[in-house]
């Protein structure tokens, strides 16, 4: 083989090396990056607080109806719906990262 022909190739070669293996690292990085946030959870008490502001929110909405003379049902099934929707939803992108409402949230790079 001529020596100009095989530095030519060494040097092609090194120079697609170059430029292929930075690529081919950001690629593996940002599935690592992926993988640990998907595996990354809130502390329970994250959770508990969750909880407990459902149930002060209710607390608060049945203090603000106490003084009247009636229970507006709107209100009180409006509430009831919000809380539950919300918990729901948050519980749903934060365990399960499957479904719809988390696939809406994850970017996809084309």
């Amino acid at each position: 083989m001529d020596p100009v022909l095989a530095a030519s190739l060494f040097a092609v070669t090194l120079f697609l090396g170059m430029l292929l293996l930075p690529a081919l690292n950001q690629m593996i990085d940002i599935t690592t990056t992926r993988t640990m946030a998907a595996q990354t959870h809130p502390p329970t008490v994250i959770f508990a607080m969750l909880a407990g502001l459902a149930l002060v929110s209710a607390l608060l909405a049945g203090y603000g109806m106490a003084g009247g003379t009636t229970r507006s049902w709107i209100h009180m099934l409006g509430v009831a719906a919000i809380m539950a929707v919300t918990v729901y939803v948050i519980l749903d992108i934060e365990l399960s990262p499957g479904t719809a409402a988390t696939a809406q949230l994850l970017p996809v790079d084309e």
